[in-house]
């Protein structure tokens, strides 16, 4: 069985190797992917995955680079240096939980927004 570390291993290879089926076979079928730390999901379910990193992947371009990652019974967050989705590189932190041998939840680290002075 693999670990949750290995799931997101395996998904960041697929992700960097632009291999759509493979990256959403890393992820439960009813996926929910949502915003930390409000929790708004964004999307849920491998079609959304498919519709959303599809177009991505078949650019080629995208990549992410792993700056660090912890492993916490079956929570992994990675923090990744991401290169090709927009005009500048950007730093993501994704938190992934897993259940069985599949991602089920993951939460996307997003700044707060600084109260107007």
């Amino acid at each position: 069985m693999p670990t949750p570390t290995d799931l997101a291993q395996r998904q960041l290879d697929a992700y960097n190797s632009h291999d759509l089926e493979a990256f959403v076979a890393c992820y439960h079928p009813e996926v929910e992917i949502r915003d930390f730390p409000a929790g708004t999901l964004r999307f849920s379910g491998h079609a959304a995955m498919r519709e959303r990193y599809g177009p991505m992947f078949a650019q080629g371009t995208v990549h992410a680079a792993l700056v660090g990652r912890v492993e916490e019974g079956a929570v992994v967050m990675d923090q990744e240096h991401v290169t090709g989705v927009g005009d500048e590189p950007l730093t993501a932190v994704a938190i992934y939980e897993v259940e069985g041998e599949l991602i089920r939840r993951v939460w996307f680290v997003r700044p707060r927004e600084e109260p107007a002075a």
